[in-house]
């Protein structure tokens, strides 16, 4: 079975009755276009989407009257960052941005993947973190660009 584009997403459609089979994917491997995977049930799947989309959490591969295949991502190693003040969200975004390490927010929480030099500086900064095992909704994108 080759999949070439997203159905939906469960998270906004109802999968009452259906027999549900997940695959499930790393935060690294939903910016593939192209993959194989099988599903927690042993069935290899064709993953070639025709749009330029990321997968995310909850998204429906495949649907018909009785069956559904759905993405799940699977837990990161993550810094779940807690600045107190503006100037530490300050200090640690522009510190991030000059490492090109990529971030996501939920509610007041910036969250990265984990690295021990973040680790460190996050200890000298002072600014309160936690690391744990969390699954995210999207992507972490590596934006790049060059320094003329």
């Amino acid at each position: 079975m080759i999949i070439e584009q997203i159905v939906g997403n469960v998270a906004k459609m109802s999968s009452n009755g259906l027999h549900i089979e997940r695959v499930y994917l790393t935060s690294d491997d939903l910016v593939k276009r192209i993959q194989r995977v099988t599903t927690d049930h042993g069935k290899e799947v064709g993953i070639r989407l025709n749009e330029p989309k990321d997968l995310m959490d909850g998204d429906i591969l495949y649907r018909d009257d009785r069956n559904m295949i759905i993405v799940n991502v699977t837990a990161d190693d993550l810094l779940v960052l807690r600045p107190v003040s503006m100037k530490q969200m300050g200090e640690i975004a522009h510190q991030l941005g000059n490492r090109h390490l990529p971030a996501q927010f939920e509610g007041e929480e910036m969250l990265v993947q984990y690295d021990y030099l973040v680790e460190e500086l996050l200890q000298q900064l002072a600014i309160p973190y936690a690391r744990e095992k969390r699954t995210v909704k999207q992507a972490f994108r590596h934006i790049g660009h060059h320094h003329g």
